[in-house]
Order: C-alpha cells, then structure tokens, then sequence
C-alpha cells in the first residue's frame, strides 16, 4: 500500500470509530427517552379520563 492510501484508511476507520461511539451514546440514552414517553402518555391519558368524568 502507497502512503497515501494508507492514511485514506487510516481516516476511514478514525470516521468509523466516531460513528460507532456516536450509535453507542444514542442507544444508552434511548431506553430513558422512551420510558419518559410512556409515563408522560400514561399520565396524558389519566388526565383525560379524569376531565370527562
């Protein structure tokens, strides 16, 4: 390999690394959003039921 398409693959993992460690901090974060989700429908809902009764 030319130097030169060595650091061409030297580059293209370093993007790699960066896009896997952005996957990996959205999906620690995705499981909290989505809990929050519920609890907030799960609340619209009660809130609802209690104003048309």
């Amino acid at each position: 390999m030319s130097p030169d398409e060595l650091e061409k693959v030297r580059a293209e993992i370093g993007k790699l690394m960066a896009e896997t460690a952005k996957i990996n901090a959205e999906a620690r974060w995705y499981p909290f959003v989505a809990t929050a989700g519920l609890f907030a429908a799960a609340i619209g809902f009660v809130k609802l039921l209690s104003a048309v009764m």
